[in-house]
């Protein structure tokens, strides 16, 4: 017997929370009804299990994306205002539910995987795993060191203090600060409100890392499979 939600990750049809809510909107069938208990158990040998009446199977082999995201796209499927999304510069990769783990907002670029193994884009994005994740930050005007303990500690964003982050100042320059930021929350546009809250605008905003896996060798809109040792690494991270 195995969790639905979880079965249903492991199809790569979506993250386990991504499931609960496909249960939830009765999207999903078991033996050809619908269900919509969250917390219901299959037997995955003999049960049948669809999602919009399309019949879901564990992938056989999963997939595991590095993809440079530019500025100036969305990670999403589809966009109902036409702007352009990730999965325009990934039309020639033929993997069937690539979906991204976790989201990076229009105007912020860098790293982002994207798999069609769901019970890792589940832990990499649920909060209770603390999956650390590494931006690149500038913003205009000085960063006094207050200003950067006070981020360290956690500031108010929408009514909600965020945990303790690493914030390390890399240079002050022709009026512009260049900052290191390590977080392990995935709000939205988080950094960018948490530098709000100093008084500061961030116009620059890159993901450089998840963990110890970096950002590297990929021009914008470029992208790279992971490689074996990648792949464990973000397993047991």
């Amino acid at each position: 017997m195995e969790r639905l939600n979880k079965y249903l990750a492991s199809t790569g049809v979506a993250s386990r929370r991504g499931a609960d809510k496909l249960i939830a909107d009765g999207r999903v069938k078991v033996n050809g009804k619908t269900v919509t208990e969250l917390g219901k158990s299959i037997n995955t040998r003999n049960d049948s299990v669809a999602v919009d009446d399309k019949i879901v199977k564990p992938a056989a082999d999963f997939s595991y994306v590095m993809f440079y995201k530019p500025k100036g796209c969305i990670t999403t499927l589809s966009d109902e205002k036409g702007r352009k999304t990730v999965y325009d510069y990934l039309e020639d990769l033929k993997i069937p539910h690539l979906i991204p783990v976790g989201r990076l907002d229009y105007d912020t670029e860098g790293l982002l995987i994207l798999t069609n193994d769901g019970d890792l884009a589940y832990k990499l994005t649920h909060p209770s795993y603390e999956v650390p994740k590494t931006y690149s930050v500038k913003v205009e005007g000085e960063m006094p060191e207050h200003k950067l303990a006070q981020l360290r500690k956690g500031v108010l964003v929408d009514g909600e203090k965020t945990k303790r982050s690493k914030v390390k100042l890399i240079e002050y320059k022709d009026g512009v600060s260049k900052l290191e930021v390590t977080i392990t929350e995935g709000k939205n546009r988080q950094i960018r409100k948490m530098f709000e809250v100093v008084e500061r605008e961030v116009f620059f905003l890159k993901r450089i890392a998840v963990g110890e896996l970096r950002l590297g060798g990929l021009a914008r809109g470029g992208y790279r499979y992971l490689n074996d040792d990648e792949i464990y690494y973000l397993k047991n991270i």
